[in-house]
């Protein structure tokens, strides 16, 4: 039976598409080479930036190389390098700011999502966010001029009390000066606080509201709703805020720098003075010549490895969950 030609669609000239064809796959393509490029400058800047602190370290990593790491040895006179004390100070202080910041940033988050009311909620969370904007050196100042003289008072108090109990007693045994490891840490988690509550509080306000209003409707209270529901639907991503805050505390310079004390003696109290990587850096890298600057070279490499190594950590650990929710 012949088509009515009136009802069927004109039919487009072949000649007529082919060359858009053309030119959108080439402007497709333009594009992924464009963001491939983009993303290639990231590797490379990073690679780079390795491997010339790699190579301005060579003289102290190659040559002392396993004593270099486990030496907490700094005598730039005698020409005597050890990374042990540095690497520790960063551990630790990050360690402590990651004890304090995460509870916080926690209750902060579950607040501002669950329980305050719209009109707080605008006005905390900006606050929050600014502290963001602070610069560190800003945080140094107000560690040193006010928060050292704070914790100068309070440490016999630690001492008298935190320092008689058998297992921990040996973190709060020392002499009242403000400065320490524990002073750092504590300004390292007030600056990484609002990186890690930000987080949260976004990924909370992504969980459905379907969900949270069933658990209530079925009797559970605000902390199993947060618990059961809120915490398992979006631990990965507070896992990765938490990693997040991480790095910005182990690479901090200028606000450790004030108020650690600039000490290359290990002890086991936090209340005693320490260095870390980066302060170590900050500190000598101004006069340092010859071996010396090798090795403070070497220590910013190691900062690299060290990062590398948490950031993996996290990848390894996130995957993991992931294979998890997926089985589940």
């Amino acid at each position: 039976m012949p088509l009515n030609p009136a009802l069927d669609p004109p039919a487009t000239p072949p000649s007529s598409s082919a060359p858009h064809q053309r030119a959108d796959a080439r402007h497709d393509a333009w594009f992924r080479y464009l963001v491939r490029a983009c993303a290639l400058l990231v590797l490379a800047a990073l690679v780079g930036a390795m491997l010339s602190t790699l190579w301005g370290g060579r003289e102290v990593l190659f040559g002392d190389g396993l004593h270099f790491l486990t030496s907490s040895d700094w005598d730039p006179v005698n020409n005597i390098y050890g990374a042990w004390a540095p690497i520790y100070g960063t551990l630790v202080t990050s360690l402590i700011a990651l004890l304090l910041a995460v509870p916080a940033s926690f209750g902060i988050a579950l607040f501002l999502t669950e329980i305050a009311p719209p009109w707080l909620r605008g006005p905390v969370s900006t606050a929050i966010e600014l502290l963001a904007s602070i610069p560190s050196i800003i945080y140094g100042m107000w560690g040193l001029f006010v928060f050292v003289p704070f914790m100068a008072s309070i440490e016999p108090a630690l001492s008298a009390t935190l320092g008689r109990i058998p297992v921990v007693g040996a973190l709060f045994d020392g002499p009242p000066l403000g400065l320490g490891l524990l002073t750092a840490g504590i300004v390292l988690s007030i600056m990484i606080l609002p990186f890690i509550s930000s987080v949260m509080r976004e990924v909370f306000q992504t969980v459905p509201a379907r969900l949270k209003e069933s658990a209530y409707a079925l009797g559970s209270t605000t902390w199993e709703v947060v618990w059961h529901i809120v915490l398992p639907y979006t631990r990965t991503a507070v896992i990765g805020g938490i990693f997040l805050g991480l790095g910005r505390a182990l690479g901090e310079t200028m606000a450790v720098t004030f108020v650690l004390g600039s000490s290359y003696d290990l002890t086991t109290s936090l209340l005693m003075p320490g260095t870390t990587i980066s302060s170590s850096i900050a500190n000598e890298f101004n006069e340092a010549v010859g071996l010396h600057r090798s090795a403070l070279i070497a220590l910013g490499f190691l900062l690299f490895v060290v990062t590398f190594i948490v950031l993996l950590i996290a990848r390894l650990m996130l995957r993991r969950l992931a294979l998890r929710e997926g089985r589940s």
